[in-house]
C-alpha cells in the first residue's frame, strides 16, 4: 500500500514539474481554427495572384502589381492577427478553466524562442519581396515557421515539435516544386494545423 502511495506521489511531482516547465494552455481548437483561416487566406491569395490582370510571368519569376502586393500583405496580416487573437483568447479560456496564469516565466521563454526564428524569417521574406523574388516566399514561410515551432516546442506540448518538423519538410518540398507553393502553403498552414489541432484537442482538451 505504501509503495502505491509513493508511486502516486512521484507521479504528482513529475506532473507538477512538467506543468512548471512547459506551457500547457495551448488550445487544440485554436489550431483547427488557424488551419481554417489559412485555407481561406490561401484561396484569397490564389485569386489575387492568378486572377490579377497585372500579374505576369511564371511562378518562379512573377511580376505582380503594387496593388496586388498590398492585397497580399493585407491578407497575410489579417490572417496573422486573427489567428493570434483566436489562439490567445482560447488559451486564456483554457488557462482560466485550469486556474493557471497564462503569462509566466515559461510562456515568456516560449514566446522568445518562437519569435527569434519567426521574425528572422519574416524580415528575410520581406527583403525577398522588396527584390521582387516571390517564388521562395511560400517555402520560406513554411520552413521558418517550422523552425519556430521546433525551437519553442521544449517549452510547450510535444506535438508542436512534430508540427514544426512537418512544416519544415513541406517547405523543403515546396522549394523543389516551386510551381506549387500555394498548394504546399495550404497543406502546411491549413491541413496540418487542422490535423495537429485535432490531435491536441482529443489528447489534452476534451474532458
Amino acid at each position: 500500500m505504501e509503495n502505491k502511495d509513493y508511486l502516486k506521489d512521484i507521479q504528482d511531482i513529475k506532473q507538477m514539474m512538467t506543468q512548471s516547465s512547459r506551457f500547457i494552455s495551448l488550445s487544440g481548437i485554436s489550431g483547427i481554427l488557424a488551419g481554417i483561416y489559412s485555407l481561406i487566406a490561401t484561396w484569397l491569395a490564389y485569386k489575387t495572384i492568378y486572377f490579377d490582370t497585372s500579374t505576369l510571368g511564371s511562378y518562379e519569376n512573377l511580376v505582380i502589381s503594387y496593388d496586388a502586393v498590398v492585397r497580399l500583405f493585407v491578407i497575410a496580416a489579417s490572417l496573422m492577427i486573427v489567428s493570434i487573437f483566436t489562439g490567445l483568447l482560447l488559451s486564456l479560456r483554457k488557462a482560466a478553466k485550469a486556474n493557471e496564469k497564462i503569462w509566466n516565466p515559461t510562456s515568456k521563454r516560449l514566446l522568445i524562442n518562437f519569435l527569434i526564428p519567426l521574425l528572422t524569417g519574416g524580415f528575410f521574406i520581406v527583403f525577398l519581396i522588396e527584390k521582387n523574388i516571390f517564388g521562395l516566399v511560400a517555402p520560406l514561410t513554411l520552413i521558418f515557421y517550422g523552425l519556430a515551432c521546433v525551437n519553442a516546442s521544449k517549452y510547450t506540448l510535444g506535438d508542436v515539435r512534430y508540427l514544426g518538423i512537418t512544416m519544415i519538410i513541406l517547405g523543403l518540398l515546396s522549394t523543389w516544386f516551386l510551381g506549387y507553393g500555394l498548394l504546399f502553403w495550404a497543406l502546411g498552414f491549413g491541413v496540418c494545423h487542422i490535423l495537429y489541432g485535432s490531435i491536441m484537442y482529443f489528447k489534452y482538451d476534451r474532458n
